[in-house]
C-alpha cells in the first residue's frame, strides 16, 4: 500500500506512538500488537516476527535502516511471517515478559529485542540486533528467517513444544510462588540485608572514576539513594564517599550535557566520557532526586546546582504546553549519533575567540583536543570530534556560565535530535516526585507549581471515571491500561506534592489511587503487585516485577507509598500490604540485596529512624518550623501540617491529628514515633537539637 509521498505505508500509520510511526513507511507489512495480527497469523498458520524498541534507541534505528527498510528483507518477512512492532515504552508489560524470555534463552537482552513466536503468540526464539546478512558467528535476517520458517513447515511440533517449555518456565519463574505463610523479615534481618547491599557495592565500586563495574556504566541513581541512607543509618563514611564521588564524576563527565544540561542515557566507557546520547525523562527525574538528597545530606552547593540545571533542561525542552512531560530525546540527528552534542576543536575555539573569549583556554577547560578526545566505538580511531567534559584542576570556571550560554545559543542553530513527545503516566510520576522534592528542599515554588501542573494533567486527562489510569498520551489520543508503575509512581508524586505544599487534597487522591491499586493489582494470595491489572487480557502471564531495573521497581515504590500512607493515616491495612511485599520478596532479597536498592531505601519507614512530624499552628508561625525541617535529610519520616485552614481536610485522612490542638497565635512541633508523640517543641532551637 502506497501513499502520495511514500512508496510504502503499512497499518502502523494509524498509531500514535512515535516509534511505531517511524516504521509506518517501511516495506515490511507491520502490525501493532493486537487481534488483527494474531488473527492473521492463526488463519494463515504463519509465525510471528516480533520486534520491540523505542523511538530514541540508536541500535533500533540501525536495524531499521539495514533490514526493515530493505525490500529484500521485507519480502521474506511479508511472505513467511506476520510482523508486529511494539513500543516498549507504551507496553512495558509486554517488554518485561519478552525480556525475561530473552534472558532465559540467551542470557542477553537489550533493544531492539526481536523474537519469533508461534501463531498463538508463544515465543521460542530471541535475539537483539540482527544484521541483514550473516557472518561466521551468526545468521543474518536473510538466512535466519527462511531457516526458521522451513523448520515451521517441516517440524512445527518441535517449535510448539519449545514454546510451551519456555512459557512453563516463565510462569514458574514469575515472582509470587512463595508460600503464603512466609515469615516477615525481622528488623534485624532487614538491617543485615541493607548492610550486605552496601558491602556488595563496595566490591564492585570503581575507585578511580566512581560508579559500579567497569563498562558500560549506567547512572543507577537508586543505588546512590540507598548508599546515602545506609551511611546515615550506619555511619559508614565509605558509603557516602562512593555516592559523592560517583555524583561528582558523572557531573564532570561526557555523560552530562555541559551546554544544555541533563544527562545522557549511559556511558560506553569507564570514565563517563563517551555516552550513548539519548536523554530519558526517567533518568533526569531519578538524578534530580539523587543530587537533591546529596545536597540535603552534605549542604554542598554543587549538588544543588546540578539538580537545578537538570530541572532547567527538563522545564525548557521536555515540558508540554499542558504541563506534563515528554518521554525522551534521541541520540541521533542528521543520521548520526551524537552529532548535535560534539564539537570540532577549530570550530569551538574560533567561535569563542570571535566573541571575546580565549578559545584555547576554554577548550582546555572542557577537555577538547585538536584531534578529538574520543575514539570511534567501532574503529577505535580518533574522530576529530570532541565531547565536552571537565578534568579536575582545570581552568577556573568564573566565566563558565557566560561561555556556556554563548555555546548553547550557537548549538541551538543546529538540527536538534528527534524528541519523543508522548506523555507517560509513570515517568511523569517520577518527574512530579523529583520536582516537588527539589522545590521544598531548595525553596523553589516554581518547581512545586510545575509538579502540580503535571499532576493535574495526568489526573484530569489520564484517569477514567472508574478510577483507572491510562498509560500513554499523544496528540489527543490516550490508550493502554495503566500498569503498576503508573499507579506507584504517581502516588509517590502526590505524596511528595503534599510534603511540598501541605494541601490535604493530595493525600486524599493518593489514598484513592492506592485503594484502586490494591483492588486491581494486588496478589491477594502471595502479596505484592502484578505489573498488569486484572482486566488486561492480551499478555502471556501477569508478571510481578520486584527487582529494580533502569527505573525502580513498582513494587518497591508501592512499599514506600504504603508505609507513608500508614504513617500519615495510622490505618494498619496499608502496613499489612507493605509487609506482604516483603514476604513475597524475602528469599530473593537475601540472595540479591543490591538488586532491591529502592526497596532497601524505603526500610527507614519501618525502622527507628522513621518518624511522624506534626507541625500545628498558624501558617505564619508554622513556616519557620517547616523551613528548619526542610534543611535536614530525614528519610523514613513524614511531615504533616495542621492549620486552621486545612485541619478539616487533614482530619479526613489523618484522623489521629485531631488530638493535637492548634496553639493560639503560635505554632508547635510534635515528633512522633509509631504515633506516640513527644511534648510539643515551641522554638526552632529545640527543634534543631532534636533533628540533629
Amino acid at each position: 500500500m502506497a501513499s502520495e509521498n511514500h512508496k510504502y505505508t503499512n497499518s502502523l500509520i494509524n498509531e500514535s506512538s512515535p516509534y511505531l510511526l517511524q516504521h509506518a513507511h517501511n516495506p515490511v507489512n507491520w502490525y501493532a500488537w493486537g487481534d488483527d495480527a494474531f488473527s492473521k497469523a492463526v488463519t494463515e498458520n504463519k509465525l510471528i516476527f516480533l520486534s520491540i524498541g523505542y523511538s530514541t534507541c540508536h541500535w533500533c534505528h540501525v536495524m531499521e535502516h539495514e533490514s526493515f527498510e530493505d525490500e529484500e528483507v521485507a519480502g521474506v518477512m511479508n511472505e513467511s511471517y506476520v510482523s508486529i512492532k511494539v513500543d516498549r515504552e507504551e507496553r512495558p508489560d509486554l517488554d518485561a515478559v519478552f525480556m525475561d524470555t530473552a534472558m532465559m534463552i540467551t542470557g542477553n537482552g537489550g533493544w531492539p529485542l526481536n523474537l519469533i513466536l508461534t501463531p498463538e503468540g508463544k515465543p521460542f526464539f530471541t535475539a537483539t540486533y540482527i544484521r541483514k546478512a550473516g557472518n561466521s558467528y551468526s545468521m543474518g535476517m536473510m538466512e535466519l528467517l527462511p531457516h526458521i520458517e522451513n523448520l515451521w513447515r517441516k517440524e512445527p511440533q518441535k517449535l510448539i513444544d519449545a514454546s510451551e517449555q519456555i512459557l512453563k518456565a516463565l510462569n514458574e519463574g514469575n515472582a509470587g510462588s512463595v508460600s503464603a505463610g512466609a515469615d516477615l523479615p525481622s528488623g534485624e534481618v532487614l538491617v543485615r540485608i541493607r548492610k550486605a547491599a552496601g558491602a556488595h557495592f563496595k566490591e564492585i565500586y570503581d575507585k578511580d572514576f566512581g560508579g559500579f563495574n567497569s563498562q558500560p556504566k549506567f547512572p543507577q541513581p537508586q543505588n546512590l539513594l540507598l548508599l546515602m541512607r545506609e551511611f546515615r543509618s550506619s555511619g559508614d563514611s565509605g558509603l557516602l564517599e562512593m555516592a559523592e564521588n560517583t555524583l561528582r564524576q558523572m557531573r564532570a563527565g561526557g555523560i552530562y550535557d555541559h551546554i544544555g544540561f541533563g544527562f545522557h542515557r549511559y556511558s560506553t566507557d569507564s570514565k563517563w566520557l563517551l555516552p550513548h546520547f539519548e536523554k530519558m525523562l526517567y533518568d533526569q527525574a531519578m538524578l534530580i532526586l539523587a543530587y537533591t538528597e546529596a545536597f540535603q545530606l552534605t549542604a554542598r552547593p554543587e549538588y544543588r546546582k546540578t539538580a537545578e540545571e537538570i530541572i532547567e533542561y527538563v522545564l525548557r525542552d521536555m515540558r508540554s504546553e499542558k504541563g506534563a512531560f515528554y518521554s525522551a530525546e534521541d541520540a541521533d540527528s542528521e543520521g548520526r549519533e551524537g552529532k548535535f552534542y560534539v564539537w570540532e576543536y577549530d570550530d569551538f575555539t574560533s567561535f569563542l575567540n570571535s566573541r571575546g573569549f580565549d578559545g584555547a583556554a576554554w577548550a582546555a577547560y572542557f577537555s577538547l583536543e585538536p584531534e578529538g578526545n574520543f575514539a570511534d566505538e567501532a574503529s577505535r580511531t580518533k574522530s576529530g570530534e570532541n565531547i565536552l567534559h571537565i578534568k579536575p584542576g582545570g581552568l577556573s570556571p568564573e566565566d563558565a556560565d557566560a561561555v556556556r550560554e554563548l555555546l548553547f545559543r550557537e548549538r541551538e542553530k543546529c538540527i536538534r535530535p528527534h524528541r519523543d513527545d508522548k506523555i507517560l503516566t509513570d515517568w511523569n510520576g517520577l518527574m512530579i516526585t523529583a520536582l516537588a522534592k527539589a522545590g521544598w528542599t531548595f525553596g523553589r515554588k516554581e518547581y512545586v507549581e510545575a509538579a502540580g501542573a503535571a499532576a493535574g494533567f495526568i489526573l484530569e486527562t489520564m484517569q477514567m471515571e472508574d478510577g483507572a489510569l491510562l498509560h500513554s498520551f499523544r496528540n489527543g489520543k490516550k490508550h493502554t491500561r495503566g500498569m503498576i508503575d503508573d499507579y506507584a509512581f504517581l502516588i509517590r508524586g502526590l505524596l511528595e506534592l503534599y510534603r511540598a505544599d501541605f494541601d490535604p487534597a493530595y493525600i486524599k487522591k493518593a489514598v484513592s489511587l492506592a485503594e484502586y491499586t490494591r483492588s486491581q493489582f494486588e496478589d491477594k494470595e502471595y502479596g505484592g503487585f502484578f505489573q498488569s491489572d486484572i482486566k488486561q487480557t492480551d499478555i502471556l502471564i501477569r508478571k510481578k516485577s520486584l527487582m529494580d531495573n533502569a527505573i525502580p521497581s513498582g513494587n518497591s515504590v508501592m512499599y514506600e507509598n504504603l508505609m507513608q500512607l500508614f504513617k500519615i493515616t495510622a490505618e494498619t491495612s496499608w502496613r499489612d500490604s507493605a509487609d506482604a511485599i516483603l514476604r513475597t520478596v524475602s528469599a530473593d532479597l537475601e540472595k540479591y540485596p543490591s538488586a532491591f536498592a529502592m526497596l532497601l531505601s524505603a526500610f527507614d519507614y519501618a525502622g527507628s529512624s522513621g518518624r511522624e512530624i506534626l507541625v500545628a499552628g498558624t501558617m505564619q508561625d508554622s513556616d519557620k518550623f517547616i523551613a528548619v525541617i526542610n534543611r535536614y535529610f530525614l528519610p523514613g519520616s513524614v511531615v504533616l501540617l495542621k492549620t486552621a485552614e486545612n485541619s478539616s481536610g487533614l482530619s479526613d485522612t489523618a484522623g489521629y491529628t485531631d488530638g493535637y490542638s492548634l496553639p493560639d497565635d503560635s505554632a508547635a512541633v510534635y515528633i512522633c514515633t509509631d504515633f506516640t508523640c513527644s511534648k510539643p517543641l515551641n522554638n526552632t532551637d529545640d527543634l534543631i537539637q532534636v533533628l540533629k
